[in-house]
Order: structure tokens, then sequence, then C-alpha cells
């Protein structure tokens, strides 16, 4: 049974996180991280979801962690969106993942700066 779940466990355990080969992501703008990037790898999911609770249940719009602020940082200096590109940061990763993302069902993948630009 031991045998099972360790291996349920590293079956579930993102490749990155395992030490193999990365995807080449158009990182954007890059630079500092809110948080370290193995961490964040394994952890994004968690923070997006407490602060999409802490935006619908108690109004609190800024965050360190909030999805605006990623977007900001990661979307493409090419077309302002982490999305639409197999080197795409948010598109590429999962889609290297085989996980399927969902954000962007709603939530616009563009840099806001960019949405200003254009009007």
């Amino acid at each position: 049974m031991k045998a099972f779940l360790f291996i349920l466990l590293l079956a579930a355990t993102p490749s990155w996180a395992a030490g193999s080969i990365v995807p080449k992501l158009d990182i954007g703008k890059g630079g500092q991280c809110v948080e370290d990037p193995q961490w964040m790898r394994k952890n994004h999911m968690h923070l997006l979801i407490r602060q999409r609770d802490e935006t619908v249940r108690k109004g609190i719009r800024d965050g360190k962690y909030s999805l605006k602020n990623c977007i900001e940082c990661h979307a493409s200096l090419r077309d302002d969106s982490v999305i639409g590109r197999d080197d795409s940061f948010c598109q590429g990763c999962h889609r290297y993942e085989a996980v399927k993302i969902d954000c962007f069902e709603c939530h616009s993948g563009k840099r806001k700066s960019a949405w200003a630009q254009s009007k």
C-alpha cells in the first residue's frame, strides 16, 4: 500500500518539480518574483484560490498574489498576454503539464497597461 501511495504521489508531482527539463516560456518582464520560483511552481494555485476567496468573500482586491499582478509581470512583451501561444507563461506550462487552465474563461490574460494603451 505504501508503495502504491508513493507511486501515486510521484505521478502527481509536476515533472519540473521532480527535476526534469522545464518548458521554455516567455516570462515577460520577469525579475524578482513575490516568492521563490520553485515554491511558486508548486503553490501558485493555492495562492490564487486564497486570493480569489479574499476578493469574492471579503471584497479585498489588492494583494501580493493577485492574478492581475501575475499577469502584469509575466505577460509577454510581444503580445501583452500570458495565453495564446505555446510559449506563453501560463498556457505553456499548463500545456506541458497537461493541466486544464480555466482562469481565462472569465479573466483576461492580457496586461491591463496594454488595454489602456490600445484605447
